[in-house]
């Protein structure tokens, strides 16, 4: 069962920020009501006040329901909000006619200007921001603007206010509608460039992964490719001998068994370097890939004079643990420290962000990368350990002897080269 900030932890960085963008603009409704919403009921009463009050709360009501609407927008989950664009801003007309007829026409008294200057300004700037939320082009958003600002003049001057309270009514709605149009611009902007850096990260990901592949598959067709060609023109070559009775067939197959020997053999050795890791590349690898999404990386030890077979698989620990913190949670820093202890060296994977339902036995999600570093660490003899250490914090602990046993591979009898056998080797 997920805590109460479960929902929160479980979304992605851009998801989280495109959240906080949603909150800050839903929190004008909250902003409209405490501050000119009920300031308007205790000065002007139940009656009057009850009405601007109500008025407010409708606005802000739709204030929210286009901002959710505007950021669908942006993000390309639904069509522009147009409708509810020119609702809003019609709603917002005719409050602040509203407004500016109490004011001027209303009971006498300073509390009634003060209730109706409140709401005239507030809704007018509020509804600026909002609506520049669903705009995209520049030059609308001056229009939004301008429209707003010198919208209000034009109101004032209609209901008779003099010249000058017409000029600083026009001036600070224009600083105010122009700060908020501002603030909504630059939200989307910075939740558009989020979204941006997310999805780099992920195509620079991908795009890693299907280098390693094309690099595999080039050295693979070179060592095959060729060796295959032969294999098969002298096995042609050898059928037609031996269906003329010739002795020299027997002489080409000995030939192809050669080949098809030094392929098997050139093989192993194309997979045995796509097996191993260097330790210290994938250090700095993870360092950079860490730092790159946004996530504190702090890397201590040195990896001079550490055999060949321990720096492969503590390598494979760093790559598989890296993935981890990239794929899972939501990391803000993580240490790796590599120190030799005792005739063993110990790898220690420490992050945070993570969720107390990660299965500390097979990775993330019932995954099996945590099974597969235990495979591997087993081979030379090493231990893996994982497992949460504090709220939210993830460990894993690697420990290699310096001395290994010899890996099973290099005393393992070699076995005729067959397609399982290659497949097997080229997939596992």
């Amino acid at each position: 069962m997920r805590g109460p900030g479960g929902w929160w932890r479980q979304k992605s960085t851009p998801a989280k920020f495109e959240t906080y963008t949603r909150l800050s603009f839903h929190f004008f409704w909250l902003t409209e009501i405490l501050g000119i919403g009920l300031p308007a009921l205790g000065l002007l009463g139940p009656g009057l006040g009850a009405g601007l009050l109500t008025a407010v709360a409708l606005h802000g009501g739709v204030c929210m329901l286009t901002v959710s609407r505007a950021v669908d927008w942006t993000r390309g989950r639904r069509p522009q909000p147009v409708r509810l664009l020119w609702t809003l801003a019609s709603l917002t007309a005719v409050i602040v006619v509203a407004a500016m007829v109490i004011a001027k026409h209303g009971p006498s008294g300073e509390n009634v200007d003060t209730a109706a200057g409140g709401v005239f300004g507030v809704v007018l700037i509020v509804s600026a921001g909002v609506i520049v939320l669903g705009v995209r082009d520049r030059r609308r958003v001056y229009a939004v603007v301008g429209g707003f600002a010198f919208g209000s003049g034009a109101i004032s001057l209609a209901l008779g206010g003099p010249a000058a309270s017409v000029l600083i009514t026009v001036g600070g709605v224009l600083v105010g509608c122009s700060f908020l149009a501002f603030t909504a611009v630059f939200s989307v902007w910075l939740l558009d460039a989020v979204y941006a850096l997310d999805e780099a990260r992920e195509t620079r990901a991908r795009l890693a992964v299907a280098e390693e592949r094309l690099r595999f598959g080039r050295d693979l067709h070179d060592v095959m490719g060729r060796n295959l060609a032969v294999i098969a023109l002298k096995s042609e070559l050898a059928v037609q001998l031996a269906r003329r009775g010739r002795p020299e067939a027997v002489e080409q197959m000995i030939e192809v068994q050669r080949i098809a020997q030094e392929s098997q053999r050139e093989v192993h050795e194309v997979v045995r370097g796509y097996r191993e890791a260097d330790l210290g590349v994938e250090l700095a690898g993870a360092q950079g890939v860490l730092s790159a999404a946004g996530i504190a990386c702090e890397v201590r030890g040195e990896t001079g004079g550490l055999p060949a077979e321990v720096q492969s698989a503590l390598g494979w620990v760093v790559r598989e643990t890296t993935t981890n913190v990239l794929r899972h949670g939501d990391a803000g820093r993580c240490s790796v420290a590599l120190r030799v202890t005792e005739g063993r060296a110990v790898l220690t994977v420490e992050n945070d962000g993570v969720e107390e339902t990660l299965d500390s036995g097979s990775g993330s999600g019932g995954g099996s990368g945590l099974v597969g570093l235990r495979e591997r660490l087993q081979v030379v003899d090493g231990t893996l350990e994982a497992g949460f250490v504090g709220a939210g914090v993830f460990r894993v602990v690697a420990e290699v002897p310096l001395s290994p046993v010899t890996p099973m591979a290099s005393v393992t009898p070699r076995t005729p080269l067959t397609t399982e056998t290659v497949v097997r080797e080229v997939t596992s």
